[in-house]
């Protein structure tokens, strides 16, 4: 069973409920008492299909009761719910929330003070809500009783002002608590109560001249005061609240110069809870929290660490792990959103000004190449080889030779050395990146063209059509890196391309004067052609149309992937 605060829209009657579909309840005997303290019983609540519904299976004339109320007030509370589960026993929870409720303290000053002396046992707001079967809001709201003045706290339990009118008390200044308590003492005085409470509290502009923290004579604006001078008060709101901004943050920054870890100052009328903290020496890491008030008052409260801060610290001194030279902070900077903002705007403003200068750009885009990032994947062709026979040639062909002394020579235009692996491909490293741009700032663009010649040399895709377009464009000549060797002729077994390569070479009347002959035959004859042996004439620079750009297929089986690929890019490239 989970205990939690539900708003009251978000609750209806369940169908299992004995008087669903029946009119609305007899109140009456109930009323007064929600009116006086709230609905303290949880109803009990089932999931309604949707995370944000539930129904009532218990609890029908709370929820008309609570409902009334709202309708009095114009707004309404959360209603403590016990939510419950499959399977769970409706009578036998309903009785068991009955049970843990009557053991509470009848009146909510007795429970403050049982509350208050659990907590200074060690005692959580969840073991304490968990042991009387109430929610932790409830615990904290007893627990709030805490900050009114005790002859508030003593009319409060005597039934002399109402709930509403507690709660607020427990949300003003001890001074204001003060003015109030003078005022309900005077039976020649009005004090409000209520939502007029509330507006007293938070809705007038009236700052007195005592809440100030500057001196009032470096107060610019007009100060009013009333006819016997006794008090006075600031004209402009806007001013004073100018002036004591600038001392406050005087203040917090004496705090820091005096070695306090951590000074925080509340926005006005956010409130210093002291039950939710304990005391903190400064030398243990105690911390300072500013409190102001809507009225202007300013609290400092020196020496507190929240329970859960305390419980920390504890934990470290007795593992000697705290390090009294050393204090994290307990927050970032910047929030995740506010860092967002930050980020979205300056990558605007850094994105635009870039294509103004494309020669950064250029820089830039190298500089993704070789180190990568988050948004750049890019990858080296890994040249793997069907088998050892296909690494063997790669390894000695003059293609491969020419490259990696022209690779060298690029390297050491960016200080890597050879040895370091391939240039292009990295895996985002910020600190990497930003090295190898500055040395592309530093180079010609000259320079940065040939640095980019090699990254892209290195992620050329073997086998696809960028390698048959480039090879056209460029002109490759492969007579000049390529001649037939061992593994080519080893890899060499279809009878019929042995045949018309035999021609391409020896000529048609030697392939038909062979064509019947084995492969091993047809190349051995091959071979003699292109060394000049056994009466052949030595064939110079022959290269099968395999080899030549654009590659032609020997034969119309198809299965060709290299011609295939230039097919489908030679228009291109190639006006009929």
């Amino acid at each position: 069973m989970q205990l939690a605060h539900i708003p009251l829209d978000r609750l209806n009657i369940s169908a299992l409920n004995m008087r669903h579909g029946k009119r609305a309840p007899d109140i009456s005997d109930i009323l007064p008492s929600v009116r006086a303290r709230g609905v303290l019983v949880p109803l009990l609540v089932r999931p309604n299909g949707t995370p944000e519904s539930f129904e009532i299976v218990a609890g029908r004339r709370r929820y008309f009761a609570a409902k009334s109320l709202a309708d009095e007030r114009g707004e309404s509370d959360a209603l403590p719910c016990a939510i419950m589960e499959d399977g769970d026993d409706a009578d036998a929870l309903e009785a068991s929330l009955i049970e843990n409720i009557a053991r509470l303290d009848p009146d909510e000053v007795s429970q403050w003070e049982t509350f208050s002396r659990l907590i200074r046992e060690g005692r959580t707001l969840a073991d304490i809500a968990a042991t009387f079967g109430i929610t932790e809001l409830q615990v904290k709201r007893s627990l709030a009783l805490g900050e009114l003045l005790p002859k508030i706290r003593e009319a409060y339990r005597r039934e002399e002002i109402d709930a509403e009118t507690a709660r607020y008390l427990t949300m003003a200044s001890k001074a204001q608590q003060k003015d109030w308590l003078a005022l309900y003492a005077d039976p020649e005085q009005y004090a409000p109560r209520g939502y007029q409470l509330k507006q007293w509290l938070f809705g007038g502009q009236s700052i007195s001249t005592k809440v100030a923290l500057f001196a009032i004579e470096d107060y610019p604006g007009l100060i009013v005061s009333d006819l016997f001078g006794e008090d006075s008060y600031f004209a402009d709101a806007d001013l004073f609240w100018l002036k004591q901004n600038e001392a406050i943050a005087a203040r917090r920054d004496a705090y820091i110069e005096a070695g306090w870890s951590e000074v925080t100052v509340l926005e006005p009328g956010q409130y210093f809870h002291s039950w939710d903290h304990e005391k903190t020496p400064k030398k243990k890491g105690g911390k300072v929290v500013i409190t102001v008030s809507h009225r202007g008052e300013v609290e400092c409260h020196e020496g507190w660490l929240s329970r859960k801060e305390a419980r920390r610290a504890r934990a470290d001194d007795e593992g000697g792990e705290q390090d009294e030279q050393v204090v994290k902070p307990s927050r970032p900077e910047l929030t995740g959103p506010m860092q967002n903002y930050v980020d979205l705007h300056r990558h605007g403003a850094v994105r635009t000004a870039l294509l103004d200068h494309p020669a950064i750009a250029m820089r830039l885009m190298v500089a993704h190449a070789i180190s990568g990032s988050s948004l750049w994947q890019v990858r080296r062709e890994p040249q793997r080889a069907a088998n050892e026979t296909v690494a063997a040639s790669l390894a000695a062909c003059k293609a491969e030779a020419a490259f990696a002394e022209k690779r060298r020579e690029i390297l050491a235009l960016i200080g890597q050395a050879d040895d370091d692996g391939p240039l292009a491909g990295g895996h985002g490293d910020a600190f990497a990146f930003a090295s190898v741009f500055a040395r592309l700032l530093a180079l010609s663009d000259d320079d940065v063209l040939r640095v980019l010649s090699l990254v892209m040399a290195e992620t050329l895709e073997a086998g696809s059509a960028v390698i048959e377009a480039l090879g056209h464009n460029l002109n490759v000549d492969m007579a000049a890196f390529w001649q037939a060797d061992e593994a080519f002729f080893e890899l060499l077994r279809d009878k019929e391309v042995a045949n018309a390569m035999l021609a391409d070479i020896g000529g048609k009347p030697v392939a038909d004067g062979n064509v019947s002959e084995k492969v091993k035959t047809q190349k051995k004859i091959i071979r003699d052609f292109l060394a000049g042996e056994n009466g052949r004439e030595k064939v110079q620079s022959w290269l099968p149309r395999w080899m030549k750009f654009p590659a032609q297929s020997y034969t119309a089986r198809g299965g060709f992937r290299t011609a295939d690929q230039w097919a489908k890019v030679r228009h291109l490239f190639v006006s009929e």
